[in-house]
């Protein structure tokens, strides 16, 4: 973990994701000290995955929150659901023919590289900001395709493992998986908001607990059920991203370290189990460079251009969407699931879904914001704020909220005196750049300037609109 963070700073001098180093990292490790990879197996692997999946989903369904993806609903599910499947198909239809995979082979390997990941989608825009929907679309599609993935691979493996199987097992093994999934994730969710709400614990640090407890057993009432776990987590993120609770700010703080240690823990795990030196002197590094080539140029591009096409997004945005489709922890755990299952020519598929997350990361993760720039998708580096300034109440405070004052609002160029404010509001506290200001009637607001308001509940609404625009 130690390594790890070092590892993140010097993500900050150079454009190489974290991911992508602790993975090289790692594999360089195994190779120097082959005894680490002895005491980590597929099957070890594959269960680090599932755990760290979890958290990562639920960190980041609340880091969407159900406002952010109600803006971006339909292509998050187009691309989320249909975009996946059409991924796969594609994939398994080029690695037959380019390169003579059968088709077994070629259809575990297609679906397992089709779904986008959530661990290197929320590491690499974690500290950015992108305007308009493209970033909650990426964000939003990380999450959902990792249900349609999973399922796909495993009823492609008992397709290919079991005899009497027919094509029919597949789709049966999706729809069980996504309505299952999608039932006991709305349930779950708004039976946990309450809970976050009204029970009182004895100590601040078993709120965060009390969440991951939940998300747990909601994960594991899902896979009992035959249904999607992942998607359930990743619900159940949403439902609670925008919920006001007691101690919310702690919780979502505990769980987004949480999903850090989950990332630098899968991406570790992966590069151990494999030997470089094997992969270089066999197929799967050549292999797994075409597949990279084919699914990054031809097959994301394709899809995305089709499926967006009705979508009142620019062109520009969605290439920028097509090359922001990372791979990373979930294609590792489909590979795993292959594995586990004793499917054929499962160590090759292992290796090369390895050589694609390799230069998934390290190309299109270190090249995400160059590609902003040069499609003109506005892009910008959000700073941290180290030092804070809060209150703490014992009952919710009525009628105080936060804005931030976006770029296309009423607000921007307003002097504070001449907003529509009306009757019992009040502005308290302005922050610009990181420093707090007193608000004075003369006080001109800016894009990006953070407000904090005391006023009445009712004006909620018209205030977020003057603030923050549509």
């Amino acid at each position: 973990m130690l390594l790890a963070v070092l590892v993140g700073k010097v993500g900050e001098r150079f454009p190489l994701p974290t991911p992508a180093l602790l993975l090289l990292a790692a594999a360089a490790a195994s190779d120097l000290f082959p005894t680490l990879d002895a005491y980590l197996s597929t099957q070890a692997v594959e269960r680090l995955s599932v755990v760290a999946l979890i958290v990562i989903l639920l960190d980041g369904g609340m880091h969407v929150g159900v406002r952010r993806f109600r803006v971006a609903a339909l292509p998050i599910s187009i691309l989320g659901l249909v975009g996946t499947v059409a991924t796969a198909a594609i994939m398994a239809v080029l690695g037959h023919l380019v390169l003579d995979l059968s088709w077994t082979t070629a259809w575990i390997l297609g679906a397992a590289l089709a779904p986008t990941d959530p661990a290197v989608m929320f590491s690499v825009l974690g500290n950015r900001e992108v305007r308009g929907r493209s970033g909650t679309i990426l964000e939003g599609e990380s999450g959902v395709n990792d249900p349609i993935g999973i399922a796909l691979v495993i009823g492609i493996v008992e397709y290919a493992t079991h005899e009497g199987s027919t094509a029919w097992t597949i789709v049966g093994e999706v729809g069980v998986e996504l309505g299952v999934g999608l039932a006991v994730g709305l349930i779950g969710g708004f039976a946990l908001i309450p809970l976050m709400q009204r029970v009182t614990l004895p100590r601040e640090g078993f709120y965060p607990l009390m969440v991951l407890a939940s998300a747990g057993v909601i994960y594991g009432l899902a896979s009992v059920l035959h249904g999607s776990g992942f998607l359930a987590v990743f619900l159940v993120g949403l439902l609670i991203g925008d919920v006001r609770a007691p101690y919310k700010v702690e919780i979502e703080r505990f769980h987004t370290s949480l999903a850090s240690l989950g990332e630098i823990a899968v991406f570790v795990a992966l590069g151990l189990t494999i030997d470089l030196t094997d992969l270089f002197n066999g197929d799967s590094l050549v292999d797994g460079l075409i597949l990279a080539a084919l699914v990054t140029l031809v097959a994301r591009p394709v899809v995305v251009l089709t499926l967006l096409a009705p979508a009142r997004l620019r062109l520009p945005e969605q290439l920028f969407i097509a090359w922001g489709g990372l791979k990373g922890a979930v294609p590792i755990l489909l590979a795993a699931f292959a594995v586990l299952a004793g499917a054929d020519e499962a160590g090759r598929i292992y290796e090369i879904v390895f050589v694609v997350v390799a230069v998934s990361v390290l190309v299109q993760g270190s090249s995400i914001a160059f590609v902003a720039r040069r499609l003109h998708v506005p892009m910008r580096s959000v700073e941290h704020g180290p030092w804070e300034l809060s209150v703490r109440l014992k009952r919710e405070p009525a009628g105080v909220a936060q804005y931030i004052v976006g770029s296309g609002a009423r607000a921007v160029g307003s002097s504070i005196r001449d907003l529509p404010l009306g009757d019992g509001v009040w502005i308290t506290l302005v922050v610009r750049d990181g420093e707090a200001r007193q608000p004075r009637g003369s006080h001109v607001l800016r894009a990006g300037d953070e407000l904090y308001v005391l006023g009445r509940t009712e004006r909620a609404g018209p205030l977020r609109r003057l603030f923050e625009g549509r």
